[in-house]
């Protein structure tokens, strides 16, 4: 039932947001949102559609979101951790890379969830993953990158003079780099096997990650942070909770770590 609902919000968002681009986006922020930032009328216009469908849906469950916080619907149930506009910045700077991420967990750890979307809101790739079924992108099965190579890294700094001096020595491995500033999609992709490492040295929030997590461990990815730590028993919620390492596979892992470390 979640993945006829959550496939419903990414058709109504895409519509929406398509829409959107051919007039000029506001660029003041209306407030800030419970996570702590700023929230730009992009963010509120996705995050109504999300809650409205969701409470259409008749499915008891309880969001959190980064905009609106915590509400129970129909008494609450399952979780649903909300990222309305996963790279809101680039949405208001007109910069074409940013999507909505929603994740269903069934427990209070990011371990426990069970099913993942997410919809990058400029071309419509779809990307689904299902506990135990796989990781899809529009309908198609895929699978994180199978050999060694650092083809490509793609990074979060959300504090640069800090992040990028921590990570520069596994930067510097690659033969190319992006930071793109969407982790949700930064995390789909790899699962595509576009990408062959992410890292962000930063505190994360779970709505953040939670969904392009599953997404690589269900393409067949690892997914710890950066002291190579499970980050399954970390709790599900608006707080920033830990830095992220994401790679194609163990032995990519496995280097990155060592790089890092070294």
């Amino acid at each position: 039932m979640y993945r006829e609902v959550l496939k419903k919000i990414g058709e109504k968002l895409l519509r929406m947001m398509q829409e959107a681009r051919h007039r000029p986006l506001m660029q003041q922020p209306l407030r800030v949102g419970a996570s702590g930032d700023k929230t730009y009328p992009i963010d509120r216009m996705a995050e109504e559609v999300i809650i409205s469908e969701l409470e259409s849906s008749g499915l008891p469950c309880s969001i959190i979101s980064e905009e609106y916080g915590f509400k129970e619907i129909r008494g609450g149930g399952k979780k649903v951790l909300i990222d309305p506009i996963d790279g809101s910045k680039n949405a208001v700077a007109g910069i074409p890379f940013y999507c909505t991420s929603i994740a269903v967990a069934g427990g209070d750890t990011v371990g426990s969830v069970e099913m993942a979307y997410v919809i990058n809101l400029i071309n419509g790739d779809e990307f689904w993953a299902e506990r135990g079924r796989g990781a899809f992108m529009n309908g198609e099965k895929v699978s994180t990158q199978r050999n060694d190579e650092f083809s490509l890294i793609a990074y979060e700094a959300q504090s640069p003079s800090k992040d990028i001096t921590r990570i520069l020595p596994l930067l510097s491995r690659s033969s190319k780099t992006r930071c793109l500033g969407a982790t949700a999609l930064d995390l789909s992709y790899l699962a595509y096997g576009a990408v062959s490492v992410f890292v962000n040295p930063s505190l994360s929030r779970s709505f953040d990650f939670a969904g392009g997590v599953l997404l690589v461990r269900e393409a067949g990815g690892t997914v710890t942070n950066l002291e190579g730590e499970s980050i399954d028993h970390i709790p599900i919620g608006i707080n920033k909770s830990t830095p992220l390492l994401a790679s194609g596979n163990k032995r990519l892992h496995e280097t990155s770590l060592l790089i890092l470390h070294g």
